[in-house]
C-alpha cells in the first residue's frame, strides 16, 4: 500500500492535539517540541528574548512550540544532534553537512513559526466571530513545504533537482554572534553565528542561486566580513521577493518511498521568472540589513548605476574582508 503524506491544510487542522508533522493524535498536551531547539536557545541565552510575530505581538523564543508525537520526537532529535554538533564546531563542519539535512532543519524551524502564526490567527478570528480566511497561494506553498519536511519521518526521494537554494559561507563574526532573519511569505532565511552564515530559499527549485550565479562565483571560497554576508542576505531576500512563480511538484507515492520531482518553473508562463529589479528597492533592503553600520538609503544608491557594494570592487573582483575598514557589527 502506498505511503500517505499528511496534509494539515486539508481540514485546516492546527490544534494542540495532533502531531504537527505526522498528523497522529496525541495522548497529552505535554507531547510537544520547541520551534527553536533547546541547544540553540541555551548557547545564545535566547529563551526569554522577545520574538515578534506577524501580527506585531511579542512572544519569546521558548514559548514557540509544536505539538509532537513521541514517534516523531526520535527522528527530530536525531536531526538536531547532527545540526548541533556541526553548528557548534563551526564553518567546516556546517559546510560538510548534507544540504537536505540543512533544509530539513531550516524548514522545520520556519514551518514551526508558520504553525504558531496560524494558531494565533485562528484564535483571533474565533474571538472576532470571523470565518477562517487564508491565502490559497500560501496554503499551497506551506503544504508543499510540509510534504517535503515529512522526509524527516518518511522515506522521501527528491528526483532530478532539489527544491531549494541553500548556501554556507565562512564569516568573520564578532564573538557570541547570533543573527537570525526570515520572511515567511517567501520562505527565505538567514542565520549568522560562530564563524559561518547560511542563506536559504526553501521553495525556489534553485532559481535564486542561478539568479546570483555571478556574485556566488566571485565570492566562492572566501571568508566574508559580516557586512558582506549581510549584503548577500539582502540580495537573496530581495530576489526571493522578485521570484514570481508558485512552484509545482509531481508527488508519486509507492510502497517503498514517495518521490517528489519539481516541475518546470517556466510552464505556460511567458514572463521572466523574476520581476524587474529596482535599485531603490534593493537600496531599502540593504539599508535595513546594514543598520548596524549606519548606511543611509541616499548613500547606498547615490550612484543608481552602481549602488554601494562591499562584495566586489569596481572590476567585479571579490573584496577581501581584511580590506574593509569597518567594525564587524554587533553580535545580535
Amino acid at each position: 500500500m502506498p505511503i500517505i503524506l499528511y496534509n494539515p491544510f486539508d481540514k485546516f487542522l492546527f490544534d494542540s492535539k495532533t502531531c504537527f508533522l505526522s498528523g497522529l493524535p496525541l495522548s497529552s498536551i505535554d507531547e510537544e517540541t520547541h520551534v527553536f531547539p533547546l541547544w540553540l536557545m541555551k548557547e545564545f541565552d535566547l529563551e526569554d528574548k522577545p520574538f515578534k510575530l506577524l501580527d506585531e505581538s511579542i512572544s519569546t523564543y521558548k514559548k514557540l512550540k509544536l505539538p509532537c508525537a513521541a514517534s516523531t520526537i526520535g527522528p527530530l532529535e536525531s536531526l538536531e544532534n547532527k545540526i548541533s554538533s556541526a553548528f557548534l564546531q563551526g564553518y567546516e563542519s556546517v559546510k560538510a553537512l548534507d544540504k537536505l539535512v540543512l533544509f530539513q532543519w531550516i524548514g522545520k524551524l520556519l514551518y514551526g513559526i508558520v504553525f504558531n502564526e496560524i494558531q494565533i490567527g485562528i484564535r483571533q478570528q474565533l474571538i472576532n466571530g470571523e470565518a477562517i480566511n487564508f491565502s490559497q497561494a500560501l496554503a499551497k506553498k506551506f503544504t508543499n513545504l510540509h510534504y517535503m519536511l515529512q522526509s524527516i519521518i518518511q522515506p522521501i526521494e527528491f528526483e532530478n533537482a532539489m527544491p531549494f537554494s541553500i548556501n554556507v559561507f565562512e564569516v568573520d563574526n564578532p564573538d557570541n554572534t547570533f543573527s537570525y532573519r526570515d520572511e515567511i511569505n517567501t520562505l527565505v532565511f538567514s542565520l549568522r553565528m560562530k564563524n559561518f552564515g547560511i542563506t536559504a530559499c526553501l521553495q525556489d527549485n534553485g532559481a535564486n542561486d542561478i539568479y546570483h550565479e555571478k556574485i556566488l562565483k566571485a565570492i566562492a571560497g572566501n571568508k566574508l566580513h559580516a557586512i558582506q554576508f549581510e549584503e548577500l542576505c539582502g540580495l537573496y531576500f530581495y530576489s526571493a521577493y522578485l521570484f514570481n512563480r508558485l512552484p509545482e511538484y509531481t508527488i508519486l507515492p509507492t510502497d517503498q518511498a514517495i518521490y517528489i520531482e519539481p516541475m518546470s518553473l517556466k510552464g505556460m508562463d511567458a514572463r521572466p521568472i523574476f520581476d524587474t529589479f529596482q535599485v531603490k528597492t534593493l537600496g531599502q533592503v540593504l539599508e535595513n540589513f546594514w543598520k548596524p553600520w549606519g548606511f543611509s538609503l541616499f548613500e547606498i544608491i547615490k550612484n543608481p548605476e552602481k549602488p554601494m557594494t562591499f562584495l566586489t570592487d569596481d572590476n567585479g573582483n571579490f573584496r577581501s574582508a581584511e580590506t574593509i575598514a569597518l567594525f564587524k557589527g554587533p553580535a545580535n
